[in-house]
């Protein structure tokens, strides 16, 4: 079961990094005030960067390689900075210019994907939503975040990676909350619709769907939705942020909870009948 933040891994890479730039400094022979002279800036800035504490921007690094006289770095430092800018991303700005990019990104990361692993605790993931369930969740968040509204272009994206399901060579075994079945989280048509759906992917040789009861005995408690893509990666949502978890003893904790997520769900007939009994309270 998972024990630390999920941000975990964005703060270990940037100490990573932070790390690399102190290594250039010492293989130059530079002190700390002699590099943040050379650069031009507060020695301030420079003890933060080596702290980890704040991530140089393309300037900032390209400026310290070349007060190491190390030039050629620049590149790979930058690149290794962008990837680490990318692990820990606000929703806010990924969504500055609407939802739609969001959803093809993922869509990207979907096709790559051989098996996926997802567990919900508050709706269905995007490639089981109808566009109607879709539509009346994004406009919900649209409306929090006070972003763009591309809603109608953004639920066409997600609702694409639907395919994936009737395409050989992806496999995806989800696990959700029995409250999440409950949750009117659209209007009661497009809930009845969203519901009914979920039946009816329920037989795909792609998919293994588990609902976790109300009553099961919790061995692992209810966490924020997280998908694990191919053991490699695993992408977290909180209410702010998309997590992106790359270290491995990250991933194998939330394979664990996974697990134990799995021993506790319902499959086949007994998964059916919590999500009729959904439907039919709303009848």
């Amino acid at each position: 079961m998972t024990t630390t933040s999920p941000s975990s891994s964005a703060q270990s890479a940037r100490e990573a990094l932070a790390v690399r730039l102190q290594h250039l400094r010492k293989d130059a022979g530079l002190t700390g005030k002699e590099l943040s002279a050379r650069c031009g800036w507060h020695p301030a800035k420079t003890t933060r960067i080596q702290k980890g504490a704040a991530l140089p921007s393309d300037a900032d690094i390209r400026t310290w390689c070349t007060a190491c006289d190390a030039d050629n770095q620049a590149d790979d430092l930058i690149a290794t900075a962008r990837a680490v800018d990318s692990m820990y991303m606000e929703w806010r700005r990924l969504h500055r210019h609407g939802m739609r990019q969001v959803q093809q990104d993922w869509y990207a990361l979907h096709q790559q994907t051989r098996v996926c692993r997802v567990y919900l605790s508050n709706m269905p993931p995007g490639f089981l939503q109808t566009p109607a369930f879709a539509t009346a969740l994004m406009n919900q968040i649209t409306t929090f975040q006070g972003t763009p509204d591309d809603v109608a272009e953004a639920v066409a994206a997600r609702v694409a990676r639907s395919r994936f399901l009737y395409e050989g060579g992806h496999r995806y075994v989800v696990l959700m909350e029995e409250s999440v079945l409950r949750f009117r989280t659209a209007g009661p048509d497009a809930m009845r619709g969203q519901l009914r759906h979920l039946l009816a992917v329920m037989p795909l040789a792609s998919l293994l769907l588990g609902i976790i009861p109300f009553t099961a005995q919790r061995t692992v408690w209810p966490l924020e939705a997280f998908y694990v893509h191919d053991d490699t990666t695993a992408v977290v949502e909180t209410l702010t942020a998309e997590i992106k978890v790359t270290q491995p003893r990250e991933i194998a904790d939330y394979a664990k909870a996974f697990a134990g997520l799995a021993e506790m769900a319902v499959y086949g007939d007994a998964a059916r009948d919590l999500i009729q009994a959904a439907i039919d309270a709303l009848e």
